[in-house]
């Protein structure tokens, strides 16, 4: 019995035949003059060709689609389905829940009945559901459609002070074992010359005593971190913190660094701690302009609009692209004796102010302290 794919070639034999024979009649037909013939010659090729284009078509709409793997044919709802963070489609006013996370969120099969207004308006940012505060992460798809993804803060929160606690943890460690392990040498070295009545004994107990006293201050110094408690903003007027700063400036400078110091208007702060972050500033950029070899000067400035700015440029050689990163870190510091928490406790108080504490990307160095309107919540550009 013959197969599909032979019966298949003879065919096409038997129509290449059929033309090359037709094409041969045509033409002696033609040259004889023979014209009942060429009529009836070129009906035959002609239906030799139209047949083999019908059998061509219904070939190629027999033909099965190519076999796809079962990766190739996963929907695209069954992986969004499984996405942990609630997705939504919202078309106008209309939204829609998109995969599993956000019908449980809100407890909806497929269309949110009274969505959120937080939801359908394309300037929010931010959306209280369920007891919980979610950003929204929006795409826009068309005029008025947008794919929405909703971020868990409080989650987000979580995770990053987790973040902060290892990194916290790890500095600690490896600040303690560093201290600790010259400790440890000094005080085996100090037993062997006790026994042997050796009189480098006094220096090497001098030198322990010293190193202790080193531990105790970064200890000191971390408790100091650790236990900032919350700020108490009450009125304090600017021109006033300006001159109490330049007193204690120079005070401890003297006149081996110009200061410039400008204060304007009255700010809702915790007079106290902000004056510990931005003598912290001050320091560092004290330090900065007398190790360089321009005159040192150091600029204060401190304005209140919506809230309050603070901004302490020095006339040092800046800070390196690999330390910039770096700076904010706790115990960080390349000045020996210091504890380098001074611009770590600084960010920490303008975070618990409700600001923030920048390095400005600029020729000259400049920490800009920024807290928003303790009132309105506006924050100061």
């Amino acid at each position: 019995m013959l197969t599909a794919e032979r019966r298949r070639t003879l065919a096409a034999l038997g129509s290449g035949v059929t033309l090359t024979l037709g094409g041969a009649a045509l033409v002696l037909a033609w040259q004889a003059g023979i014209w009942g013939s060429l009529l009836g010659t070129l009906g035959i090729v002609v239906w030799a060709l139209a047949l083999g284009c019908w059998i061509a078509l219904r070939r190629a709409s027999a033909t099965p689609a190519p076999r796809t793997s079962p990766h190739d044919t996963l929907p695209i709802a069954a992986l969004l389905d499984q996405v942990p963070v609630p997705l939504l489609r919202i078309d106008a006013a209309q939204v829609r829940a998109i995969n599993r996370a956000a019908r449980a969120l809100f407890v909806a099969d497929d269309r949110l009945i009274a969505p959120p207004a937080a939801l359908t308006d394309p300037d929010a940012r931010h959306l209280r559901h369920a007891g919980r505060r979610w950003r929204i992460d929006a795409v826009t798809l068309g005029p008025d459609t947008r794919l929405a993804a909703l971020i868990d803060i409080a989650a987000e929160e979580h995770a990053a002070q987790e973040r902060a606690s290892d990194e916290m943890i790890d500095i600690l460690g490896h600040e303690l074992l560093n201290g600790l392990s010259p400790v440890v040498s000094l005080a085996d070295s100090a037993m062997t010359a006790h026994r042997r009545g050796d009189a480098m004994l006094g220096d090497i107990l001098a030198t322990l005593a010293r190193r202790v006293e080193g531990l105790e201050g970064f200890t000191r110094a971390y408790r100091q971190l650790a236990r900032l408690p919350d700020p108490v903003p009450a009125p304090v007027a600017l021109d006033e913190l300006a001159v109490d700063l330049a007193r204690l400036f120079r005070g401890r400078f003297g006149d081996r660094v110009a200061l410039t110091a400008d204060g304007r208007g009255t700010a809702q702060i915790d007079h106290d701690q902000m004056v510990q972050a931005l003598w912290a500033l001050l320091q560092n950029a004290a330090e900065a302009a007398l190790a360089a070899d321009a005159p040192a000067r150091v600029a204060l400035t401190l304005t209140a609009e919506d809230g309050f700015l603070a901004e302490i440029r020095d006339s040092g050689s800046g800070i390196a692209a690999t330390d910039r990163a770096r700076i904010f870190r706790p115990f960080h510091t390349d000045k020996a004796g210091g504890s380098g928490i001074g611009l770590t406790l600084a960010r920490r108080i303008a975070r618990a102010h409700g600001g923030e504490l920048m390095l400005l990307d600029t020729r000259v160095t400049c920490f800009r302290l920024t807290l928003s309107d303790m009132s309105t919540g506006r924050a100061v550009e």
